[in-house]
């Protein structure tokens, strides 16, 4: 194991998938496994000697599970970030939720139940998650972590932008680099108007951080607001429950016909795209089952270019941590109907993909640290314009 790399702690009660989380680890620069643990119990027993940076998760284990080994963590105080691996099956989505509210970073689903033999299918996108809270842990404890410069040289790619697609199931999760310059946009069609809603688009990374700004918006806020967060189909209910119970505003998934009003938040379903309609009387949510944008279902693209045509220049567009582009085109849409936008700043980001590539753009007007984003946005909707 190379000093630097980020080191992964995997506990799963199936030897196969300790085999191939392991593989998966193992073949991508920057990371390293630590060390494996069939169950809760020797996980905690295990962590002392090796001192991962990041933990791999299976709920469903004999003796200790991952919600009770979640339980006893909090009671030690360890802060080492843990990403649950998760199924549907059995109440799956509720207790992923638990797992979150219980200080777990952020989840994945097993693409087929408990034992995953098609795991490499989500490959990116824990491999990205595992060097994102891993590094972020890593530099919060003052070690050091491998550079952008390096992780590239040890793919032998120092030129791949961190937006290209994966060439396979098993190509190499893309590599962060610093944000270029961004482009001048066209000027906007207008000035900035009071702010009547608020848009965010956020993906890998999202649960954690939106946790975080929701707890800590204010509770006359009166500009509603509509969230895509990239999650599976039977997910989203749950999130937004959990999301509820610690948010001074309402929080719901969003359904057929929803109205968009003062002091509600809504959260795109699983699956289908959200998009939002302007009548006479009231605005309300639309949900469809088009196909994906930017590969995504729901998308952010799809909810940014909505809101500016519904909103013009009343609109706050917000592009937060993920991977790929989704939401940073249309981002631009608002942008140009002189509505304001927010991207969250490389340094607070998981994955500084989705905001990294709206700031080259120049979509971005604002570049916001992730502890700072609910003042900024309250501020703003705040404001005389």
């Amino acid at each position: 194991m190379v000093a630097d790399e980020v080191s992964v702690l995997i506990v799963d009660d199936s030897a196969l998938m300790r085999n191939l989380l392991s593989k998966m680890v193992e073949a991508t620069p920057g990371l390293a496994v630590a060390e494996r643990a069939m169950n809760g119990k020797f996980a905690l027993q295990k962590i002392p000697r090796v001192n991962p940076d990041v933990i791999v998760l299976d709920l469903e284990m004999p003796e200790m599970n991952g919600v009770e080994f979640l339980k006893e963590r909090k009671k030690l105080g360890i802060t080492i970030p843990v990403i649950i691996l998760s199924s549907i099956a059995r109440r799956g989505a509720e207790i992923t939720m638990e797992a979150l509210a219980l200080g777990a970073s952020d989840f994945i689903q097993k693409p087929s139940g408990s034992v995953s033999e098609d795991i490499h299918m989500v490959k990116d996108t824990l491999t990205s998650m595992l060097l994102g809270y891993g590094g972020n842990y890593r530099r919060r404890q003052g070690k050091k972590t491998l550079s952008p410069a390096e992780l590239a040289h040890s793919q032998k790619s120092e030129n791949a932008p961190a937006h290209s697609p994966p060439a396979g199931p098993l190509a190499k999760p893309p590599i962060a680099f610093p944000a270029q310059a961004p482009k001048t946009p066209p000027a906007p069609l207008r000035k900035p108007g009071k702010i009547e809603i608020i848009a965010i688009g956020i993906s890998t990374g999202g649960p954690d951080a939106l946790r975080g700004v929701f707890a800590k918006l204010d509770a006359d806020l009166k500009a509603p607001i509509v969230v895509v967060q990239h999650m599976p189909a039977g997910f989203t209910n749950e999130f937004a429950k959990s999301l509820d119970r610690l948010c001074p505003l309402e929080v719901k998934e969003a359904e057929e016909g929803d109205l968009i009003r003062p002091g509600r938040i809504l959260i795109a379903q699983g699956n289908k795209h959200l998009e939002i309609e302007r009548k006479s009387l009231a605005a309300v949510a639309r949900l469809s089952d088009a196909p994906a944008v930017s590969g995504h279902r729901p998308s952010a693209d799809v909810l940014f270019a909505s809101v500016a045509k519904a909103y013009t220049n009343r609109a706050l567009g917000v592009i937060m941590t993920g991977m790929g582009r989704d939401g940073a085109e249309q981002l631009g849409a608002i942008y140009q109907e002189g509505g304001i936008t927010l991207g969250q700043d490389e340094a607070s980001a998981v994955v500084y993909g989705m905001p990294r590539v709206a700031h080259e753009l120049g979509h971005v007007m604002e570049q916001v640290p992730l502890d700072k984003m609910a003042a900024r946005i309250c501020a703003i909707v705040k404001s005389d314009r």
